[in-house]
């Protein structure tokens, strides 16, 4: 990961789960101050961290607030559902803005034998540890909301209240966000977080199923970690908000909670795939980073580094029953470099999900072939079967880190301006690229600015055949006859080793993009 230069990982849960419901995920805990013994132990996670840190690599934990693992067992009416965290069917009520009744937590057999409130350990001495909900703090009624699983996943008071599939909601408190009231299950859970930063030394959160929180809460929570951070000498503690739902959902959840930054916004991934794969609009991606309509501003919005961007990732909602990596389509492996390289040097902050650089597919219509096993061995779809995600001698693998080595040395392809680049086939008629007859075989060009520096980047959505066009460029920032420095291609037998500017559409040059290519050129 450090010779690839990657400078944080994104650890998913590696808290202990419900040993007789597990979500192969990591997602449904039963113990939120234990790491699940199929991980290891605390002091693994410590040494994990300590390693990355040697190597100068940060460690974002995933953490999940918004609910528990399938702990207890409702009495309710009784209503059939596929839990997809279990792969199975099972017995849950659906939300209808009504509290149930619970049977009791489960033991370590699964059963529902522990009475549902604090726990006596000398009268139920197997709820520990297997059993029941820990820590403590947390076995109140009172944690939980108690009103079934979700069936709406639109209906917003459903959709806050209600179950995550078999995973049980919590309770955070009440009220508007500028006075909202913690519940004592919030306070515990803070708690509980600030020790996994003070004894593993993490350096951020990913926080899952944000949009499922309250305001309030995530504000809250936001307020409480950041505060302990800097008491702790943390002054740059990342929280990253899982935020579905669009841009204007993410933007205001931003702004109201003090998140860093959101992740999960489903329209930039796959604009950013099927642009790559020439099923998309140029205009359609570029436009997400300032479009300020979408999230009812009166000037643009620039969010640059107000969110993580990626094309591949754990649970592509977005592909419904059809999911998949991004290489499991005909002519994709073509295509890696391409959107590995669009990730890497457009706003945003790039995420890459692992073993997408070592092509993996994902194929199998399920998330759970999307998680494959980092190390190799049975479990895994296809191309991933039997391999691991640390091979250092594939093209791709190289060539990204020649991507990520000029993005740490050209601060433009960090922190610039970003602009989406007119092309042209005759150096007179010039527009945005765009699908003809459903379909992009185009260069697709965009410019970083910094201060007084311009990068000419472009891709070619072609996997077959190379592609040359017109490409406008700042117009007062060049001079007719200026050369351009070619600093990087994909393949640098089919493009061009420097550009020439010439007086067109104001200033322009002519490049080439290698089949399924990618270049960049340097304002000398």
């Amino acid at each position: 990961l450090k010779r690839l230069g990657i400078t944080a990982i994104w650890v998913s849960p590696i808290f202990k789960q419900v040993p007789t419901h597990q979500s192969y995920h990591g997602y449904g805990i039963q113990d939120f101050l234990e790491v699940d013994p199929h991980f290891g132990s605390r002091q693994d996670l410590r040494d994990l961290v300590n390693t990355a840190h040697l190597h100068g690599i940060y460690v974002i934990l995933d953490i999940i607030l918004n609910h528990a693992g399938n702990v207890f067992e409702y009495n309710a009416d009784r209503y059939e559902t596929f839990d997809r965290e279990q792969n199975r069917n099972i017995i849950d009520p659906r939300w209808d803005d009504n509290s149930y009744l619970v049977k009791g937590y489960r033991d370590k057999n699964g059963d529902p034998t522990i009475p549902f409130g604090p726990i006596n350990l000398q009268t139920h001495p197997d709820a520990w540890p297997d059993g029941s909900l820990w820590p403590a703090e947390l076995q109140t009624a009172e944690t939980f909301t108690q009103k079934g699983r979700i069936n709406n996943w639109d209906f917003e008071k459903e959709s806050l209240e209600g179950d995550f599939f078999g995973l049980k909601d919590i309770h955070h408190g009440k009220g508007s966000v500028d006075e909202y009231q913690p519940s004592e299950t919030l306070w515990h859970l803070c708690e509980a977080y600030k020790f996994w930063i003070a004894f593993a030394d993490i350096d951020g959160y990913r926080i899952d199923t944000v949009k499922h929180m309250d305001l309030g809460a995530t504000r809250f929570f936001n307020s409480v970690i950041k505060e302990f951070t800097v008491c702790m000498g943390k002054e740059n503690f990342y929280l990253i908000g899982e935020i579905t739902g669009g841009r204007q959902r993410a933007f205001r959840t931003l702004e109201v909670t003090g998140l860093d930054a959101a992740l999960g916004i489903d329209d930039i991934q796959d604009k950013m795939e099927y642009m790559v794969k020439g099923q998309r609009n140029p205009i359609d991606y570029f436009s997400l980073f300032r479009n300020s309509e979408l999230v009812n501003k009166d000037s643009h919005i620039w969010f640059r580094n107000r969110v993580v961007t990626m094309f591949d990732d754990h649970d592509q909602v977005r592909k419904g029953n059809n999911k998949a990596r991004f290489c499991a389509d005909p002519q994709a492996e073509k295509q890696l470099l391409s959107v590995l390289a669009l990730n890497l040097t457009t706003l945003g902050i790039p995420c890459i999900y692992y073993g997408s650089e070592q092509l993996f597919d994902g194929n199998g219509g399920n998330d759970r072939f999307i998680r494959e096993a980092m190390f190799g061995g049975d479990f895994g779809a296809f191309h991933s079967h039997n391999r691991h995600c640390f091979n250092e001698t594939t093209a791709v693998y190289q060539e990204v880190a020649k991507i990520i080595a000029l993005r740490k040395s050209k601060i433009a392809l960090r922190r610039g301006r970003q602009y989406l680049r007119q092309i042209s086939g005759n150096g007179i008629d010039f527009s945005f690229p765009s699908m003809k007859d459903n379909q992009l075989r185009s260069v697709v060009p965009w410019s970083r600015f910094f201060n007084d520096k311009e990068l000419v980047l472009a891709i070619n959505t072609d996997p077959d055949v190379a592609q040359t066009a017109w490409v406008t460029i700042d117009d007062r920032l060049h001079q007719v006859g200026q050369v351009l420095p070619c600093i990087y291609s994909s393949d640098p037998t089919q493009s061009r080793p420097s550009l020439t500017v010439e007086k067109r559409n104001g200033k322009a040059v002519l490049l080439t993009v290698p089949p399924a290519g990618f270049v960049i050129y340097e304002t000398p």
